[in-house]
């Protein structure tokens, strides 16, 4: 083989090489929009989950605030209240706060719940709950949202 062939194949390997990158770059592009449609609908399916919970955790316990949140840390509802305790002769103001959202997308590919309750000035949990996009079970995440927001109820419950 001649240096005129070589120069030939390996102008032709290089095009492949070419070729190959730009068909993988394509396809991580339509996957990446892929995976941003799959979260946005996974999303959506959540909060409308939160937001059924956290309206029945304000219809159970009167006084309590809900809110939508749509900020950048995430989509998803809260509820809240201000209590005042009036014991010994002094006052006290004491604050509970229950929320869960839906951390927004990033490029880890995850769907993530994020929650955070607070029951009379005291922080009893901090948690988050996630799985890659693709492996994501939507009953499973909807059984967290519930579990959560009944263990808060029973805290708030058990401290009133």
């Amino acid at each position: 083989m001649d240096f005129r062939e070589r120069l030939q194949k390996a102008t032709e390997r290089g095009q492949k090489a070419a070729d190959t990158k730009r068909r993988r770059e394509a396809a991580a592009a339509i996957s990446e929009e892929e995976c941003r449609r799959l979260h946005t609908h996974c999303r959506l399916e959540l909060t409308e989950r939160i937001e059924e919970c956290l309206r029945h955790l304000a219809d159970n316990f009167p006084g309590f605030r809900h809110e939508t949140l749509m900020k950048d840390r995430g989509w998803g509802a809260a509820v809240s209240r201000d209590d005042v305790n009036l014991s010994g002769g002094s006052r006290a103001n004491e604050f509970s706060r229950f929320e869960v959202v839906v951390r927004p997308y990033n490029e880890f590919h995850v769907l993530e719940l994020a929650s955070k309750a607070t029951v009379r000035n005291k922080e009893i949990f901090t948690r988050n709950y996630f799985q890659q996009l693709n492996e994501a079970d939507l009953v499973t995440f909807q059984e967290t949202i519930d579990q959560w927001t009944l263990e808060f109820a029973e805290r708030y419950a058990a401290e009133s």
